[in-house]
Order: structure tokens, then sequence, then C-alpha cells
């Protein structure tokens, strides 16, 4: 084992060139955690907001000035190479996934993680780069199309960002719900977009999928990049706008929507539940991957040591499915 790690730290909130790499010593796992050699990790763009420090409010959270955990990343895929004392769910040389959630620095050669948190014995059948990312865009879609928005079989569904991380899951998952699909994509993803089982795909710059009135029951905005005030007069009577990126006019609409109404806004802060129910999705999910219902789609795969570039190529957008890094001596 070496004596220390690699990982990426932030040192002040900005573009990805504020990042930069460190070593640090292993960590010895304490009583109820694993210590895991990543071999790979997703870069999200909820990793881009966290080093960027937008929104704005979400500073109160983070660290005014710069983060508090000052290292990058969440979803990772690897092998425990120690135990502590009162590990019982995991053992030496199993291949596990999970999230590091606010810990974060999962972009990283190791990581420490409670045995109690978000993490999963790894299927030899899904490989890392896969696993890595499940704690992201599928966990997400997952997350708010079966609990959030409560879609049903039958039911009409807008996803907006059909062809990235989280919308290429949303559209495998609403489609084996039984969902009538519409995905909103550039020409290009047209095809793949439709092969996950969208029975509509809009060219978003062609056409506005919120054209048509009362058309929806759901509208899932995987990327913030509407409204529920731009987006309500394609709802049904009864339709719900869900979207994951938590803005200062979404808190407004949810509140508005709780009080008065049928239609409503609703958000969902899916990696700050509790982990045993996050645990549950994922077993969910592993069901649904080995049933051949499910698979992330893959984008691009960089060396750890690239991690700059590979927020960059994140942040560019018209990306299709997920980025991940790889650790340089995996």
């Amino acid at each position: 084992m070496h004596a220390h790690f690699t990982a990426w730290q932030i040192t002040n909130y900005g573009a990805p060139e504020v990042m930069v790499p460190v070593t640090r010593p292993i960590p010895t796992p304490q009583k109820n955690e694993v210590l895991i050699r990543i071999h790979t990790s997703a870069v999200t763009r909820a990793d881009g907001m966290m080093r960027a420090g937008t929104p704005r409010f979400a500073r109160l959270f983070l660290g005014l000035r710069r983060p508090r955990n000052d290292l990058v990343g969440t979803g990772f895929s690897g092998e425990v190479i120690a135990v502590g004392p009162d590990v019982t769910r995991f053992t030496l040389g199993e291949a596990v996934f999970g999230e590091a959630g606010t810990q974060f620095g999962a972009n990283a050669s190791h990581i420490c993680h409670s045995q109690e948190g978000v993490i999963l014995p790894k299927p030899a059948t899904l490989p890392h780069d896969q696993a890595a990312t499940l704690c992201d865009g599928v966990l997400t879609s997952w997350n708010f199309l079966h609990h959030v928005a409560q879609l049903r079989a039958g039911e009409r569904v807008l996803i907006l960002g059909a062809s990235g991380s989280l919308g290429s899951a949303a559209v495998q998952i609403a489609h084996d719900i039984g969902a009538d699909v519409t995905g909103t994509c550039s020409a290009k993803n047209a095809g793949m977009v439709a092969a996950l089982g969208a029975a509509h795909v809009v060219d978003y710059t062609r056409e506005d999928a919120l054209d048509q009135a009362a058309q929806f029951d759901v509208i899932y905005d995987t990327l913030g990049v509407s409204s529920y005030a731009n987006a309500k007069h394609a709802l049904t009577a009864q339709g719900r706008y869900v979207c994951p990126v938590l803005s200062l006019p979404l808190v407004g609409a949810m509140l508005r929507t709780s009080c008065f109404g049928a239609r409503k806004a609703r958000f969902s802060a899916t990696g700050l539940l509790p982990p045993d129910k996050l645990r549950q999705m994922l077993d969910a999910i592993l069901s649904s991957i080995d049933a051949g219902l499910l698979a992330p789609v893959m984008s691009r795969s960089y060396p750890l040591s690239d991690l700059i570039d590979a927020h960059r190529h994140m942040e560019a957008g018209h990306k299709r499915g997920n980025v991940v890094v790889v650790t340089d001596d995996s």
C-alpha cells in the first residue's frame, strides 16, 4: 500500500482550473470504515456546480469563500483494501461502488467510507465505469420519476435534456414504468434517445417541446433549463414539474403549488436522503440493470490526472451520458 494517495483539491470557487492535484497520507479506517482503492470515479454536473460554488446560496452549506470539504468528486467504484475492526458488511478484496456525498473526495486514488453510508457490493457483471456513475444520473432520475413525480404507466412524460447523464437514465426508467416518453436533445443525439425508449424526440434547437398546452402529466427538467412558470401551461390538470437543480424560483413555485392548485412543482435533494433509502433504490436499480432494462450511457473516460479536461468536457454541454476518470495506476 502506498503511504500517500492522490486527490484533487479546490482552493477557491471557480472554473475547472481552480482544481489542483494533491497528495495526502492514506488514512487508516476507523472502527466502522472501509478503505477503498478507487478504480473509476464520476465527473458530474453537480460536481461542477460544487466546484464553481453555484448557485451562490449553496455556499451557505458548502462554505462561504471555499468548500469546507475541499476535495472533488462524489461517485466512485473500486476495491476494499482495508477494513476497520467493527466492519461486518464488506471484506478485503471486495469490489464496491457508492458515493462520498458531502464528504466529497471521490476523484482520487483512495477514499475512506463508512460501511453505513451509500456503498454497495459491485456486481461482477457491472463494469467499474458504469458502477461509478450510478449514484448520479441513474439514482437521481430513479428517485425523481418513481418517488418525486410518482410517474405511472400510461402517463405522458417530457424529459428536458434527454441525452445527458440524468436524461439518458430517465428515458430508460420512464419507458420501463410504461409511460409515453418525449425527450428533448440535439439532432445528433436523437437516434440514441429514441433507442433508449423515447417514443417522441424533439430537437430543442428547432422546436420548443413546451409549446403545446396540457400535454404532459410529468415534466422532468433534468438540467434546470426551464422553470415551473414556463412549463405549467404544458402540464395536465394534475401535472407535476420536477427538477433536481434547486433555484430560488423553484423554491417559490414549490411553496405556491403546495398551497394552491392541482399542478405541482417538486424537488428532492436526492443525495441527502438517508443512506438506507438510497441503498434500497440502488438495489432496485441493480435489479433493473441485471434484467437488461437499464444501462448507464457512457460518454468519455479520462485519466484521473486529466480531471480538469474532464470537467471542461462535462461543462461544454451536449455530452452523451456520463463522464468518468480512471485512476492512473489502475
